[in-house]
Order: C-alpha cells, then structure tokens, then sequence
C-alpha cells in the first residue's frame, strides 16, 4: 500500500485558497516547566452586539441563549484570560473547535485570523500579541455566511445557528514543537501483522537551531510495552519545518473493529538537546479500510453498516451539546445494534469521534456541504454551482475536517456533502481529498441510478437515498459498493396522524426487519443509515419550538421510542431463524442461528437460555457472516424457551421467547339470563346484570348499563379513519414545518341515517338483531348476537363511498372514566421491552393533557416517551395495539373486554369528553410518504369494495 496520507499539498492549497492553515498541533499533555499545558476557556464570555450586552456561555448556540443576531451583523465575544504558570518561553495556541459560520479572533485588540467554517476546528498562534498577565480575547462572529448557505446550516435547524459552538482551548508548545502527526496502520497481506506508519511536522518556531529526536512508545491496555521506535532529525533552522516519517513493525496487534475495539496508546516524546520538551498521547486502533469490487473490507472483512443518520442537537441548547450527550447518543446507538453513524450534514466533534473509537462504531465523516443544486435550497435558483468562486470553501469544509478526523479509526469513510449535484468543483476537492488520504474511500450522497440528483459522480461508495423493497437487490448490479446512505425514513410528515395514533411508529419495526434482511443477503449492499437518529427540534428561549421535526428512533431528550426497539431488532447481529417454527428433535430444540457479526464468532458472545424458567448457560462457535444450528435439551412437557446473546461489550442484542406448547385459552363458559323487550322507539336487551338499548331508527345499540349505571354509551358503530398526511402547513422548501401548532384528528364512526330493517331471533343460547343499515356515505348489514354466556358479537358488511383508509372497523363509545386499558396480542417479535407502547402486554392509562403547543416546552413532559400525552391520551393509551388478542378498557368498577383472534387491531382515545375505542379489522403503517416499500405494503382503495368483520365483547 502506498502511504502519501501527509504530503501536505492539499493543506497547503488550502492556505494559499482560504488564508487559512488546516494544519491542527495535537494537543501535548505535557510540556517541559509547565504543570498544565492545556487549559479550557469554555465557561462565561461577554457578549455584545448593536443595543445589546450581556453574559453568554461557551460553547453554545447565541439563539438558543436568547440573542438575536441579524443577517450581517456582528457579534463580539469577550473574555480575559491568563497564562498558566510555567508557559512563559512556549508559544501559545488557540484552538476554536467550532465557530458558526465567520470568526474574527483578535487578542489585545489585534486581529489575528480570520476563519469561515461552523462545524470545523481551526487554530491560532497568539504568542507575539499577548501581554505578561491580564490578556484579552475577542472574538467577532457572523452567522448566516456563505459557509451557512452553502451547508443550509441555518436553514436546516430552522433558525440561526450562530456562535462559538463547541470547546474553545488554549494550548502551550515549545519553540520546536510537533505542529502536526498523522497515525497510518498498514496490516500485511494476510491482515495478521502490521506496520504502524507515523508521519509527524516537527517545526521550528524560534531562532535556535535545534538538533534532536522523537521517542514512540506502544502500549497495550494493561501497560504493556508492544513496540517502540525512534526518530533522530538534525540542525532544524528557525521558522522551518522538518516532516519525520517512521516505520514501526508491530507482531500481530489485536485489530480494532466495531466488534471488539482494541485501542493501543501511543505516547509520542520530543526530545531536544536531551530534554524532553513535549509528550503527546494518542490512541491507536489497527484497522485497514479497502474497497474490492462491490465490498468495502475492514481488516479483510467484508462489512455491513446498520446504522443511522445522526444530528447534534438538544432541544435547550441546539447544535452545540455537552460532551456527556456525545458519550450517550453513541452509547444508545450502540445499545441499539448500529455499528455505523453517518455525521448528518456536518462533521462531529472530537469528543464523539473519541467515544466512537472507544466503543466501536464506524463513522462515515461528513463535510458540512448539503443540497448544492438540489431543490431543497432555493439560492441556486440565483447561483450558478458550477461557479469556481465556491471552490475555496467547498475545499476547505473537506480538508478541515479531514484533518481533524484523519486519526480517528472509527471513521472508514469521507463524505463530501449531502445530496448535491455532481460537478467538475466537486471532481477537484475529490482528487485533493484522495490526495490528502488514499486510506479511506470517499463517498458522495447524491443517486447511483435513476435520474434525482445524479451527475454521475464516480467517487469510491455509490449512495442511494429511500430505496424501496427492490434497492437492495439492484445494488448487486453496481460495480462499487452501493451506500443507503438515507433510508427507512421514520414517519414525520404525517403530523397529524401522528398526533393522533402513535401506534403508527410501533409500526416500523416489522416493515424495517424485511428491509435489513434484504439488504444482509445482497453483497453489493454495504448496508445504510436509517433517516433519522435523534428528533431534530429546538425549543427557542421566545416559547417557539422549530425544527424539522420527530424523526429519530430517539427523541430529543435522549427518550427511546418505539422506532428505536424496532430498529435495534432489525440490526441485531444474532438472528434466531426459526423462532415461529421451532423444531424439536431428540430431546433436543434445534435453533437456526445466523451469526451476523462481521468479525466475531459466537465464541466470543454470551448465550443465556432459560427453559421454563431455568438457567443454563450455552455456547457456540459459529463464524461470522455464518448460520448453524444450536441445540437446547429439553424436555416433553418444556412450555418455553427464553435465549438471549449478549456481545463483548456487554449489550444484550437479541433475544428470544420461543412457544413449545401454546397455553391453553380459557373459554367463558359462564351463563346468564337473556330476554329482549320493546317498545315503539327501541328494543331492550337483558344479558344477566347487563341490558342494551338498541335504537329502532338508526339500529345502533344506544348505550348499556350495569345494575343501572351506564357502562357503554354508544356502539359499536362501524367507522374509517382515513390516511391523513399533513404536515403543519408552512409554507418552505424543505418540510421544516414542526413549528406550527397542530392537533390531533377526531374520528367518529359513519353517521348512521336510519335501518331499513331489523330482524330479531331469540334462542335458548342467545337473541340474534340483522339489520340493514344506510348511512351518509355507504351502506351495509349489521348482526348482533347476545350470547347467554355475556359475549356479544357483531358482525358487519358494509360498502362505503370512501377510499384510502389507515383504518377500519367498530367503534365503541364509553364514559371518560374509562381510563386504563390493558391488552393481550400476538406481537411481530417474540419479547419487547416493557417501555415499548408495542408490548405483548400492558397496562396504560389515559392522563390527557391538552398542550397549547405542539409539544411540552422546555422539558419532557415524562420520563419515557411512552407516557407522554396529550388532549388524546397518553402515546401508550391512544397507540394502535396491533394483533390482539384480548383487551380491557375499564374504570376500576366495570370494563368492556374484547376477544379477538390476533389478527385485529385496537385503538383507544378520548373525544369529545368520550373514550372513544376502535376495533379494527385493517390497519396500515400510516401516511408518510419518505418510506416506501415495505413500509407502505398493505395500502389499499376501499371505494365500492364490500368490508366485512366482526368483534366479540363482553361488558362486566
């Protein structure tokens, strides 16, 4: 392999294109006579701008601190600072880490850099213009600059995104000091040894000649010295710079991989004229990135990315979040099965990255360069993309960040910008890109077929964004690997229908399982990243909440949501094949496992079993990207199998609850009295302490009481919840339309005009009511059968005028009072987590709280997701519960309880000061356009069609 990483020439280019040095010194932990080399200046600044002043914390969003920044203007950023003791001799470094999107720095009132660029690190010298003690630093900031436009920066948060965004640190080095080191490790033909290539810029920042040497040092976890080398460099003049590149051989290294994430440390030591002057720490992972025909390998290993599309943002703070928060979206990805962050639409900090090493995830480094020539940023209406003037900036959001993240093994692959179009600007940074790191591939998120957005870019990853059940299939034609680097987009669109019925995202699990299955067994697929991570909202300090909107399996306060126990089954790197088909043999359970890891076998997972309650603990060799069969003993009379798999780190990632013998269903085989009566308006049902008024004109049963309290209040009526797709209304070129305060929809059954006919039959066992019913908009023929043993059922034959249905099927009214409902079903997975609104089984509450916006401001309104709500409900309490089995909605004194067969669904909402409770006999995943199929499987047109169903209920 050829090792050009560190030429230098793109840096270079950059400086003379920008002015700008994309050179970063790492950050010593320690340098001769001083205690502490580095210092943070985050904490309290001054800010002022025109007619205002005041206080403002660093890092942190200016917006989101309650200032307002026009386009234009300009704001300043002050604080005094002192050095260190023990710095006096160095120079001193300023590293600003992120600054949105044009910085000015000045230090004693003078002006020494200028930067353009949010979301990348840059750095200054500030030796010649500090002052013994007592020092200034001002720092002027503009927002909404070419930076911004070019990278929709503003546009996408739906608000300015203006200031210093991330840490800001001051820095000593020594007059000869490593001004920048770049870490290649090279693994041998058969990925078992390797070569740890070490290329570091010494430079001369004094007038002394110096003569001297670097001093590497390897190390293991347990200290260990692993390999260790030297580099010898000779009369090094003042203002010149010396670049040392070293060789170190080191004996099969454990190898860095998401699976297992080996980081070696590596002390690097510069000694002059015997002393040492400066050490800096680094940790190492061995890893090797290639692409071979349509694969991209790691370490030899063909890889699949189950991932996500990740933002930085919290609703109080915005773009700029806390360290901590970095540390627990990765740990939540992780925990969720990803393996793999694409850094949406802008690189991520150095604490992330850092996190991402550490615990093993792969991270596609994104430039902060989006919708170039893409409709969803208007500007290119007025400019011309082609233009060279936009080449600088294009070039120095790659270089910069490339620079910053180049050291980092989790990151395998550059992206050089969101959805754009291809351009010979972008042919240009590509090549200086390459340049820069031949060691990663690059990708380019534009389309790879078909004709959106595609201008036939040929960097080394094709991308295509929201493929359907087809796309995977397809990628096995392409000559490169193919990226979903945007798919399974969560609903979000659906504003309304959301608000209404979160059962829609319980939903996208199953849909998301046949899509990941698809895209496992296709090798041109390298996998991809679901749109999106984490909820994009902000909530401003004026009472506004904006933002793009809920579209993460996480929301915003970090909250899992059902989208996310969905996803993290769909990724799990252990599937269990038969789950719905055990097979027993021998007195053995014979499982079908498929090992999905791409670099451990099961060896190295933890496999726990319970057979009816008791532990055993099992084991397996199954390689990676292999199947086998694994053996349980059991026993005749065994009900239930319970495994689990958990990986080196310790995360549980699947688990199942395999049925040997169904429990027996208990039928009601109670008995009690019935008789019908009438008079000229109705008909009066009596089924033991229960009796029914079934209304003559409309034929709609009318109420019900118990011991002469009403218990039901109307129904079941037969009813259609349309599809619904509305998103909030605001007029905008992407769908940024979460600001707008919105409500959920009412749903009523179909407006009953009148029965034609009814028809009454009484038996010893029950009293049959066949009715044909008109209504508004369709017409149909009712059954009612009250059984002696207190169900009743009602069956239905209805043709309607109406067409695209989310759901159908019979609606019961009941007092407010009805408040908790509980729920049996036959769920697409085998075990769910007791926070999932999808659980086989549960208890919720309905707690309606009506939001004057279009969610709790300022803070969750609860601890789990589930049991937020609003004037509806709670989400765990109006979500559809699909396949159910049984349900009870009651008040503490009476309930209705519903028997079904699992193939129907169920919903349950207060309206109107009634609790409203669906039984459905369709149900679909909802109207969000972004998904398609499978998602989108099972839509139908009900126009003219008859429907027909039923549901069995008993009052008690």
């Amino acid at each position: 392999m050829a090792i050009g990483f560190m030429t230098f020439l793109s840096v270079k280019l950059l400086a003379q294109q920008t002015g700008v040095s994309a050179a970063l010194s790492p950050i010593p932990s320690a340098v001769q006579g001083s205690k502490k080399p580095a210092v943070s200046l985050n904490g309290e600044w001054r800010f002022s701008q025109t007619g205002k002043k005041g206080n403002i914390k660093v890092p942190g969003e200016w917006v989101m601190q309650g200032y307002t920044v026009n386009t234009g203007e300009t704001a300043t950023y002050s604080r005094e600072f002192n050095l260190p003791d023990g710095w006096k001799g160095n120079r001193v470094k300023l590293r600003f880490d992120g600054v949105s999107s044009h910085a000015v720095v000045k230090v004693n009132g003078k002006k020494l850099a200028e930067h353009e660029g949010s979301f990348v690190p840059f750095e200054i010298d500030i030796t010649d213009a500090l002052k013994a003690d007592d020092n200034i630093l001002e720092v002027d900031v503009q927002a909404n600059t070419i930076s911004d436009i070019l990278g929709c920066t503003s546009q996408y948060a739906v608000h300015t995104v203006g200031g210093i965004l991330r840490n800001v640190t001051l820095f000593a080095l020594p007059s000869i000091n490593i001004s920048d080191f770049t870490v290649i490790t090279e693994l041998d033909k058969s990925y078992r040894n390797a070569t740890l290539n070490l290329k570091t810029l010494l430079k001369n920042e004094g007038e002394k000649v110096a003569s001297g040497q670097l001093a590497y040092t390897l190390t293991a976890i347990n200290g260990k010295v692993i390999a260790s080398s030297k580099a010898l460099f000779s009369k090094l003049q003042g203002s010149k710079t010396s670049l040392l590149e070293t060789a170190i051989p080191v004996k099969n290294p454990a190898k860095w991989n998401t699976d297992k994430p080996y980081l070696y440390q590596l002390t690097t030591v510069l000694i002059v004229d015997g002393k040492a002057t400066q050490t800096h720490t680094q940790k190492i992972g061995f890893r090797q990135v290639e692409v071979k025909g349509n694969q991209l390998l790691v370490n030899g290993m063909p890889i699949k990315l189950r991932g996500v599309n990740r933002h930085s943002v919290h609703p109080l703070t915005g773009r700029s979040i806390s360290d901590d928060l970095e540390l627990k979206d990765a740990e939540l990805f992780k925990q969720g099965n990803c393996n793999y962050i694409r850094t949406s639409h802008y690189p991520p900090s150095q604490r992330f990255l850092e996190v991402a090493d550490s615990i093993g995830l792969f991270v596609e480094n994104e430039s902060s360069l989006t919708w170039i020539q893409h409709g969803a940023s208007p500007i290119w209406k007025l400019w011309n993309y082609k233009d060279e003037k936009f080449y600088p900036y294009m070039l120095a959001a790659n270089i910069e960040k490339m620079q910053a993240g180049k050291n980092h093994p989790s990151v395998i692959i550059w992206s050089l910008g969101n959805e754009s179009y291809w351009s010979p600007l972008w042919d240009k940074v590509y090549r200086e890109a390459k340049k820069l790191d031949p060691t990663r591939p690059i990708s380019f998120h534009d389309q790879c077929w078909g004709g959106f957005n595609n201008g036939g870019s040929k960097v080394e990853i094709a991308n295509y964004h929201y493929p359907g059940m087809n796309g995977p299939q397809a990628t096995d034609t392409m000559k490169r690997p193919t990226l979903f680097g945007e798919y399974a987009h969560l609903s979000t669109y659906n504003r309304r229908e959301l608000l209404t019925d979160p059962g829609v995202r319980a939903s996208y699990g199953s849909s998301l399982v046949k899509m990941y299955d698809s895209m496992y067994v296709h090798q041109g697929n390298l996998g991809g990243a679901i749109w999106s991570g984490i909820d994009d909202t902000f909530h401003l300090p004026d009472g506004n909440i904006v933002g793009y909107g809920p579209w993460g399996p996480i929301d915003a306060w970090r909250r899992l949501k059902p989208e996310y126990w969905g996803m993290k089954k769909a990724y799990a790197p252990v599937v269990v094949k038969n789950v719905n088909q055990p097979l027993v043999k021998n007195g053995k359970l014979l499982l079908e496992i498929e090992n999905r890891h791409d670099f451990i076998s099961l060896s190295d997972v933890e496999i726990n079993c319970k057979i009816d309650g008791i532990a055993l603990r099992l084991t397996s060799a199954i390689k990676p990207r292999n199947q086998g069969v694994l053996q349980i003993p059991v026993k005749a009379g065994t009900k239930e199998v319970y495994i689990s798999f958990k990986d080196p780190s310790g995360n549980v990632v699947n688990e199942e609850l395999i049925i040997l013998k169904p429990s027996a269903q208990i039928k009601n085989e109670s008995k009690v009295t019935l008789s019908v009566t009438e008079n000229e308006m109705a008909y009066f049902v009596v089924q033991g302490e229960v009796s029914y008024t079934v209304n003559k004109i409309t034929g709609v049963i009318s109420g019900a009481n118990k011991k002469n309290l009403k218990v039901l209040e109307q129904g079941p009526v037969f009813g259609v919840v349309p599809m619904n797709s509305e998103d909030g209304g605001k007029p905008n070129v992407a769908g940024e339309t979460y600001q707008n305060n919105i409500h959920p929809i009412k749903n009523y059954p179909l407006y009953t005009i009148f029965a034609n006919a009814i028809q009454v039959n009484k038996s010893t066992d029950s009293i049959t009511f066949k009715i044909k019913a008109t209504y508004t908009n369709g017409d149909g023929n009712l059954i009612y059968t009250f059984f002696a043993n207190g169900d009743t059922k009602v069956d239905y034959e209805v043709k309607t005028s109406l067409e695209k249905p989310y759901q159908y099927g019979m609606i019961f009214q009941l007092a407010r009072n009805f408040d908790e409902l509980s729920w049996e079903r036959k769920g697409e997975f085998s075990v769910y987590s007791a926070d999932d609104i999808a659980r086989d089984k549960g208890k919720a509450k309905l707690n309606a709280k009506w939001l004057p916006s279009v969610e709790e401001f300022g803070k969750p309104s609860a601890e789990l997701w589930k049991d937020d709500a609003n004037e509806m409900g709670s989400n765990d309490f109006r979500a559809t519960k699909q396949h159910i089995l049984q349900a009870k909605l009651g008040n503490g004194d009476d309930e209705i309880v519903i028997q079904s067969n699992g193939k129907q669904a169920l919903r349950s909402w207060l309206q109107d000061g009634k609790v409203q409770l669906l039984v459905a006999d369709y149900s679909n995943n909802g109207s969000e356009p972004f998904y398609g199929s499978p998602f989108t499987d099972g839509r139908i047109n009900i126009k003219g069609k008859v429907l027909k169903g039923s549901v069995t209920f008993r009052l008690q």
